[in-house]
């Protein structure tokens, strides 16, 4: 099932949202870092409108995940890249699918091993509800919400984002 959501301009809204957010706070140089894969397939070209100065950031939050003894590591899980120093810095985190927070939550407890940024602002593709934390995004490129036995599905195919709803299969 495909969603009727245009990502290049989704991205474009995002992209002035983030300006004007930084405008308004007197953030000039912020930095941006992408969780870990569709958060930085988004982060890349948020990254780019924005002509952030800094080396974009990845994380891979997977060893900070509250869920990790029972779901594991994914057998091609890739390093967090963090090519610059976080203390005092304002970060620009991205993810794809908000939902439930512990994504972000665990991307936060993350980051903050690194040092102890100025400020974190949240933007994410997709607000879908079904918060279990009070975590909630500053930048959305829309808000939708999608049954439990869905979610939504980015993909990546020759340099464009691709959005799906995916039904789960039944156990």
């Amino acid at each position: 099932m495909n969603k009727n959501h245009n990502i290049g301009q989704l991205l474009d809204k995002m992209s002035r949202q983030l300006d004007e957010m930084m405008q308004q706070k007197g953030i000039n140089d912020p930095v941006m870092v992408g969780i870990h894969s569709a958060g930085v397939w988004i982060a890349r070209r948020l990254h780019e409108s924005l002509n952030i100065k800094e080396p974009l950031g990845e994380l891979n939050n997977s060893f900070y995940r509250d869920d990790f003894d029972r779901i594991g590591l994914h057998p091609q899980t890739k390093p967090s890249q963090l090519p610059f120093p976080l203390e005092n810095k304002h970060i620009i985190l991205v993810d794809d699918v908000l939902y439930t927070g512990r994504t972000v939550r665990a991307a936060m407890n993350e980051l903050f091993d690194y040092g102890r940024p100025a400020s974190i602002t949240l933007a994410v593709l997709i607000d879908r509800g079904g918060r279990e934390l009070p975590i909630e995004a500053q930048v959305i490129g829309f808000k939708d919400k999608t049954s439990k036995d869905s979610y939504y599905q980015i993909s990546q195919e020759n340099d464009k984002l691709k959005l799906d709803i995916v039904k789960k299969e039944a156990n």
